[in-house]
């Protein structure tokens, strides 16, 4: 057992001692493993249906190894080409490993967060450390549920462990810069929202599973932490109701705004964090009774108090179901069904009684593509067929990962054409257009890791039968068609998680640039292209362009945003220094991009389980 810990490390580093406990208490039985390609075959060999696209299903064994998985040929390729190889990686430790050196090496107890973290990332790092506490308290009741492996002793470890984890999600709810926050974009207080929703599911996801509840409210039979829920729900609920302001129907007809500081730009990841954000508050929401005023005074409140509000308020389904149908009636994606950034307003200017709003149309499109970009929304969609049934909402996350996987160049032939971009990728890795030349900002690190955390969360099985809590649940043939469906896609997530795991440096820390752990050691990189088709503003990385189109006329004298791209601009990769490490370059390993670890870790190990 310590042998197989030492492995999930760098050569010469071990476990921490809990965590390797832990694989005798939480196990790895039933833990997706991977062969030294990162290729095995799916789970699931027998025919079965799935979604395809939408109105339409397909038998898996039609789709052909060639679609949507790699060639008996490309397997043989890959694994010459493979560099370093994880050992043996099972999932569910490789997880936990991430997670501690996530949490060890960057969140600090006494302030309460990750120092290193903009407020922005900070949130998202809590939501995966909610999220992974999900992934922890479901393992745990599936070990508990093999007498072979139960025992009370790792009950005790494990139970100890989530605990630990979850005191850093409490410490975060008083470190969280809240006021500062108030103040930022409208996407910055929707990431607010969904971190502290996240970890409300995860409080009454562990309660439900391993605490007694049919005792009535008795303390003895009640998880501790359902005291903090309150406290969760408020901070969810006011950060909600500020960033709704950002809703417009002055332009484009609806859409959120991105930033209140900025000409009007309706972009992607805002308005999916707004449906995701909308559905969550209906699904998870528990209400609010706190009325403490922490929001400005408006008609609906009391002597300048927030008045209550409650569970399953339709305003938060409608907000949702209205936000999904302008976002696909926007024409915000491109030729390969990816999102792309967003849209500003031909002839827009501001400027008091001189202002002009222009076209009043969203008609100037950037091309520009995130990860992210195509991972939000898919959390969205799994709640809105939660609340209303609507399979078509199912269909549509489907069809987009669908189209995410092609985007990577997975199933690509060819050895040379796999090293070209594929539009979101290449060799059928999730990347972004930063990654290659080492320039990738604060927010660019964090990206793919909040892709994968949303396709785990649009993956999970759906509920047969009684929903807990949930308004609709599936009929038996439409939660086997999700299931084989996310199913087809494991191979694709295993690919992505062992080129990531490969990428760790000797403390275990995971790099950015995923694709590189593939051919690390190998000639692929000599005609590996860094200068990635581009027709959008990378201001995500770069910096928010200095022109009008972008800014109000105050604001051009100085910037919003100082440039972020760093003083070593790689223009070609250096494969003769066997010690030259890409993903040292610009900001390096960070607290962003392990968390990308933790997600694409997590994702292995939770769509492993669907159905």
């Amino acid at each position: 057992m310590l042998t197989r810990c030492a492995s999930l490390r760098a050569p010469g580093e071990l476990f921490t001692s809990c965590l390797c406990l832990l694989l005798l208490g939480f196990g790895t039985t039933g833990g997706l493993q991977l062969d030294n390609a990162g290729l095995a075959e799916s789970a699931s060999s027998s025919p079965s249906t799935s979604f395809k696209s939408p109105g339409s299903l397909v038998k898996q064994d039609e789709l052909g190894s060639s679609q949507w998985g790699p060639t008996t040929t490309q397997a043989q390729q890959l694994k010459q080409e493979g560099g370093r190889v994880a050992e043996s990686l099972q999932s569910f430790p490789a997880l936990l490993d991430a997670l501690d050196v996530m949490q060890s090496s960057y969140f600090e107890v006494w302030q309460g967060t990750w120092p290193s973290a903009i407020d922005w990332t900070a949130a998202v790092m809590g939501t995966q450390v909610s999220a992974s506490l999900g992934s922890m308290t479901t393992h745990k009741k599936e070990v508990a549920a093999g007498t072979h492996l139960a025992s009370l002793y790792n009950a005790t470890v494990s139970e100890n462990l989530i605990n630990k984890y979850f005191s850093h999600s409490l410490s975060f709810y008083h470190g969280e810069h809240a006021f500062a926050l108030r103040g930022q974009a409208f996407d910055d207080m929707l990431w607010v929202v969904l971190g502290w929703l996240e970890s409300i599911k995860f409080i009454n996801l562990h309660s439900d599973l391993h605490y007694n509840t049919s005792e009535g409210t008795k303390a003895s039979s009640i998880w501790y932490a359902k005291q903090f829920i309150p406290a969760f729900a408020h901070r969810a609920r006011v950060f909600y109701d500020l960033a709704s302001k950002g809703w417009d129907t002055s332009l484009c007809g609806g859409g959120m705004i991105w930033s209140p500081y900025l000409t009007p730009y309706k972009n992607a990841i805002t308005n999916q964090l707004y449906i995701s954000a909308s559905v969550s508050m209906y699904l998870h929401f528990p209400g609010d009774y706190n009325s403490s005023p922490f929001i400005s005074p408006s008609k609906d409140s009391r002597d300048g108090k927030l008045p209550p509000a409650t569970s399953r308020d339709p305003k938060y389904l409608e907000a949702a179901v209205e936000g999904y149908k302008w976002l696909v009636s926007s024409n915000m994606t491109n030729k390969k069904g990816l999102y792309v950034d967003g849209f500003h307003i031909e002839g827009w200017h501001g400027g008091g009684g001189n202002g002009s709003i222009g076209s009043g149309r969203c008609d100037v499109r950037d091309e520009q593509v995130y990860t992210y970009n195509q991972g939000v929304i898919l959390s969205g969609l799994r709640g809105l067929w939660e609340a209303t049934g609507a399979r078509s909402y199912l269909e549509d996350g489907h069809t987009l990962i669908r189209n995410v996987i092609s985007a990577t160049g997975w199933g690509v032939e060819d050895a040379d054409e796999r090293r070209n971009w594929a539009g979101i990728g290449r060799n059928g890795v999730l990347e972004e257009s930063c990654d290659a030349r080492g320039f990738c900002s604060q927010d660019g690190q964090a990206f793919k890791g909040i892709f994968f955390h949303h396709m785990t969360a649009f993956c999970a099985s759906l509920p047969i039968g009684k929903a807990n809590g949930i308004p609709f649940s599936a009929s038996a043939e439409l939660a086997s068609l999700h299931k084989h469906s996310c199913q087809e896609y494991q191979p694709w997530i295993r690919h992505n998680a062992e080129a990531a795991y490969r990428t760790r440096d000797s403390k275990g820390i995971f790099g950015t640039w995923w694709t590189y752990g593939l051919w690390h050691g190998n000639t692929a990189l000599d005609n590996t292209d860094t200068d990635v088709p581009n027709e959008g503003t990378d201001y995500r990385n770069k910096g928010i362009p200095r022109n009008k189109l972008w800014r109000f006329a105050d604001d051009l004298a100085e910037p919003f945003l100082e440039d972020v791209v760093p003083s070593l601009d790689v223009t070609a990769l250096d494969n003769t220094n066997s010690l030259w490490d890409p993903n040292a370059r610009g900001r390096g390993r960070t607290l962003e991009t392990q968390s990308g670890g933790v997600a694409v870790l997590r994702a292995l190990h939770g769509v492993a389980r669907t159905g």
